[in-house]
């Protein structure tokens, strides 16, 4: 027996230093910064790259059925130069949307459309601001009116109007008319609910809800995509004039629309493109959303199509030298570089002011030609009141107020309507659904060097302990090498949940008297005790999205390492021994079968055979979100076996399934073909 902690030793400390994932967690207060593609080609397949991941972030990828959204309009006032109407509608079945349908008073031809998201204004849709707040806000330039300037939402609504536009303005989860779900949960959650933390009928912020990508993010998207669909079914809406505006969240919910949704013509998020703080609230991150992106790259989705934004003194105050410059020159690298611009206004507070509104009019009336002189500037107006604007009524009653079951019923029928577009969808749907998950293809693994730290002559075969280094994403990992002098260009790749710490070197014996490599990586962290809790961002709130939207989880990086190590063996990395012509993959623990599992269907032409021993595991058992195999979207795609059958028809030897193949599975891989 030949025990190999002693041989590490030497491997630990300074070297492994170089490992970028033992630094510090990312959280939203990071730096984003974008980088420009050299070519469009370059930047076609990186669009689609980050597309995909938003999509996928926000349990969108497959998309949920479209249901009838079973429309209601109601209550129709007519004000100067415009009509409002209270409308509502399902999004999902019992899902309710509420808002206002704002028109010009007389609609002549096909008219522009605006999405307004109205972001963190509590009650936005229908509070008033009091007069000493309206002064204020004159006195500082920020509005003109002292009664239009008591909602900024419905000043914006009533001048787009009275230009001509139909303009949709819906409500965020948990204000005004959006009832179903409380604020206290989708602005202010902060620590997790035993009760909402079960296997079934879960509710959100559970691990169960994070493993199926459920989030309010989530469903604020979703329902910014079915109001496109409400206003596209309007007959006087003109589908090639369609823009989306919003601020703060509401920016957020712009950009991502924008990024993910062709329909959209025209963008203009407001204070929140930046490099800097990406969204702080819960509905503004998502599980997997901004790892190796942000929201300067989410704008840049948009490109050639008009977009302007706005910087402010908050996080947007750099954006004049960090982020805009960038967006410039893919615009330009388009051949539409005036087709995206940004008001300068650092001296205003976080806003979506009169002086923001008139920049977006203005270039709303230039990119959509409606003939409005530029800039355009606001008339007054009397505000409506929220009896005037609330879409429930004695003949149009509300649903039923913050319901706990509401909330389960809603994730549980997503749940079905997921497991049921995937099993009606392409194969390649649930791949790219399960690499975007595991954050990288074998393509991508990477180009690498080995540093040899020391050899020993056993006889028949040489033990061999060094360090792979993955340079393309600056990650390190231990190895042990059995290597038999009479190796005959096949390898195994063997899994231990524990590293190389106290293996055994005589298990192996079987593949040795086959001439066979057998290389045991300790994957990253596996020195720590079997089930210690990972690490997470510095945050009070209990919420795996401020994590895990911006870091890759342990087990995705731990797939990766192997991953690095598949590449090299396959590349010929390993110093003294050639390209393998065969690899093997060997993992019977209860962390590394899952592990081995998730290489194999994200690579299963590299791996020859494997033999895995899953134990049964299911990401979707996970009740902390903590642990250590907890993997954002794992249970999505079908979870395990939705891995397993991504190698379909790849030699197997499997247990923990069912059935379980009864030989060893040293021995099996030990006689597989070549």
């Amino acid at each position: 027996m030949i025990r190999t902690s002693l041989l590490l030793a030497a491997l630990t400390g300074s070297l492994l230093a170089a490992d970028n994932r033992l630094g510090p967690l990312k959280d939203l207060d990071g730096y984003f910064p974008f980088n420009p593609p050299n070519s469009l080609s370059q930047w076609d397949q990186r669009r689609e790259e980050v597309r995909q991941r938003i999509l996928v972030s926000q349990g969108l990828w497959p998309m949920p059925t479209k249901t009838d959204l079973k429309v209601v309009r109601h209550g129709r006032i007519e004000g100067d130069g415009y009509a409002v109407e209270k409308v509502y509608f399902q999004s999902a079945p019992g899902f309710f949307v509420t808002g206002n349908l704002w028109m010009p008073k007389s609609v002549k031809g096909k008219i522009p459309c605006v999405l307004f998201a109205h972001g963190h204004w509590q009650d936005a849709r229908l509070s008033l601001n009091d007069e000493d707040k309206v002064r204020a806000e004159i006195a500082i330039g920020a509005e003109r009116f002292e009664q239009g300037g008591r909602s900024i939402f419905q000043s914006l609504c009533v001048q787009l109007a009275r230009m001509g536009c139909a303009v949709w303005q819906w409500d965020m989860l948990s204000d005004s008319d959006s009832i179903q779900i409380p604020r206290e949960v989708v602005h202010r959650f902060a620590t997790q609910r035993p009760e909402m933390n079960t296997l079934e009928n879960w509710g959100l912020y559970s691990p169960q809800a994070e493993a199926h990508l459920q989030s309010i993010m989530g469903l604020q998207t979703w329902n910014a995509i079915r109001g496109l669909d409400f206003v596209l079914s309007l007959p006087e809406v003109d589908p090639k004039r369609i823009a989306i505006t919003g601020a703060s969240g509401g920016g957020t919910q712009t950009m991502l629309l924008a990024a993910i949704d062709d329909r959209i013509a025209l963008s203009f998020p407001c204070v929140m493109v930046s490099t800097s703080m990406q969204g702080g609230c819960t509905c503004e991150n998502a599980s997997l959303l901004r790892i190796g992106t942000g929201n300067v790259e989410f704008a840049a989705l948009f490109a050639p199509k008009p977009q302007g934004m706005n910087s402010a003194n908050d996080w947007t105050r750099e954006m004049a030298t960090k982020g805009f410059p960038e967006l410039q020159s893919l615009y330009a690298l388009h051949g539409a570089k005036d087709k995206v611009m940004l008001l300068r206004g650092e001296h205003f507070l976080h806003n979506y002011n009169a002086v923001t509104r008139s920049a977006f009019y203005s270039f709303l009336n230039t990119h959509f030609k409606l003939g409005q002189k530029n800039p355009v500037i606001e008339r007054d107006h009397v505000p409506l009141s929220r009896e005037q604007l609330s879409v429930w009524d004695k003949d149009h009653p509300a649903p039923k107020a913050a319901d706990p079951d509401f909330e389960r019923q809603l994730l549980s029928y997503f749940t079905h309507d997921s497991q049921s577009r995937l099993q009606n969808s392409d194969e390649s749907v649930l791949r790219a659904g399960v690499q975007t998950v595991l954050g990288r293809r074998y393509e991508e693994a990477g180009e690498g060097s080995w540093l040899l730290n020391q050899k020993e002559d056993k006889g028949d075969h040489l033990l061999m302990t060094g360090l792979l280094r993955n340079d393309t994403h600056n990650e390190e990992c231990r190895m042990l090498w059995l290597y038999p002098k009479s190796w005959k260009g096949r390898v195994v790749i063997w899994l231990e949940d524990q590293g190389q710490n106290g293996f055994d070197a005589a298990k192996a014996k079987p593949l040795l008297d086959q001439g066979i490599a057998v290389g045991l990586p300790t994957l990253l962290m596996q020195e720590r005790p079997l089930n210690e809790r990972t690490a997470t961002v510095k945050s009070p709130r209990e919420f795996a999205g401020y994590t895990h939207g911006y870091n890759h989880s342990l087990f995705a990086k731990r797939v990766h390492d192997v991953l690095s190590v598949l590449n090299f063996v396959r590349q010929g990395k390993v110093k003294g021994m050639g390209a393998a012509s065969w690899v093997g993959l060997l993992a019977q623990g209860e962390q590394t079968g899952p592990i081995a599992t998730a290489v194999r269907a994200l690579a299963p032409e590299a791996i020859d055979a494997a033999a895995i021993h899953t134990h049964g595991f299911r990401f979707s058992a996970l009740l902390d979100w903590r642990h250590p195999s907890f993997t954002a979207g794992g249970a999505k795609y079908n979870d395990l076996p939705g891995m397993l059958a991504l190698a379909k028809g790849r030699p197997l030897h499997l247990k923990g399934e069912g059935k379980d193949n009864t030989e060893d599975p040293v021995v099996w891989l030990a006689k597989a073909k070549p």
